[in-house]
């Protein structure tokens, strides 16, 4: 293993692909000239008020409970690494965590895979790093699910789509608790000789990571950090709303953004963008907001979740440099 006395760097692990610096800043400006036309349609005179109205103060406490999000988050893959066999001192662990979150809005956030590479030289292999991501991805995933599913009967409509992927997630959760079959797959590949074979192995030693990580008593624990952490984004979205003089009931509030969160991640697009605000504003104006406001609302509260973390995740890569 290497001493862990060395923190690593972008620069030492590997650099950040030219593709991913593209990538992400393709999606930057795409995300910026949909603000911008989102804006026009909406009225921007209006929209420009609206953000005007909310004030520095509730913007730093927006601000604050999205970066509470971040820590939560942050002390559960600490605890998934861990548990993996590979603890990583917190303070260089941070850094990579957060440096992560440059490359968030690629297609369901694999650009922070980049963190598997940055932890090589403490000597956590790729495999491991991989696994603690997908089980990351995962509880994230189920603790929407979760806020989602507690209101939806505010939207049956909405009810298919929460269903249909939290039965989806159910079934692998349990799957996960008999590792049998994944040692029988495991054992089968590593007696073949092809090239399909070799990547086999490593997918089942990947979902075996995955299963500690899953264990019933460690997913409780993880999905109750993810309620907490969650949650604080979507009383965060609550609070934005009655700033912008349009409160509504937290419950609504609490659906509005999960769900918007959950479209987001099913659709596999870079960062959520594109479905996530468009069914932010559709529910917002269904709930009786004024387009302008409904535009601002959505508009302020993916700076303050999205974009706040890939600037904290740019500042993070910047000084692991």
């Amino acid at each position: 293993m290497a001493a862990l006395s060395s923190e690593p760097t972008l620069a030492s692990a590997s650099p950040v692909s030219p593709r991913a610096i593209r990538l992400t800043a393709w999606t930057v400006a795409l995300a910026a000239a949909g603000y911008l036309g989102l804006s026009l349609w909406a009225g921007w005179r209006e929209v420009a008020a609206a953000f005007a109205r909310v004030g520095i103060p509730v913007m730093a406490g927006i601000l604050a409970l999205s970066l509470l999000n971040y820590l939560l988050r942050f002390a559960r893959w600490q605890h998934y690494l861990t548990l993996l066999g590979h603890p990583v001192p917190w303070r260089p662990s941070g850094r990579i965590y957060f440096a992560g979150f440059a490359l968030t809005t690629t297609p369901g956030k694999l650009g922070e895979l980049l963190r598997g590479v940055m932890l090589k030289p403490f000597g956590v292999p790729l495999i491991e790093s991989t696994a603690a991501f997908l089980s990351e991805r995962t509880a994230d995933l189920l603790t929407i699910l979760l806020l989602t599913s507690s209101v939806f009967w505010l939207y049956p409509m909405g009810a298919p789509l929460v269903a249909g992927v939290m039965a989806f997630a159910l079934a692998a959760i349990v799957a996960l608790q008999f590792p049998a079959w994944i040692h029988a797959l495991d054992a089968w590949a590593a007696g073949r000789q092809a090239r399909w074979s070799k990547a086999l192995a490593h997918l089942c030693d990947i979902v075996l990571g995955v299963r500690t990580c899953f264990r019933w008593t460690t997913l409780s624990w993880a999905l109750l950090v993810g309620i907490v952490a969650w949650g604080a984004e979507a009383v965060a979205f609550h609070w934005l709303l009655a700033a912008l003089g349009h409160p509504l009931p937290l419950p609504m509030s609490v659906f509005i953004y999960a769900f918007a969160m959950l479209v987001g991640s099913v659709a596999f697009l870079p960062g959520g963008l594109g479905g996530s605000e468009a069914a932010m504003v559709a529910l917002l104006i269904m709930n009786g907001l004024p387009e302008p406001v409904a535009v601002s609302a959505t508009l302020i509260c993916r700076l303050a979740t999205l974009w706040f973390a890939v600037a904290l995740g740019a500042v993070a890569m910047a000084r692991s440099r």
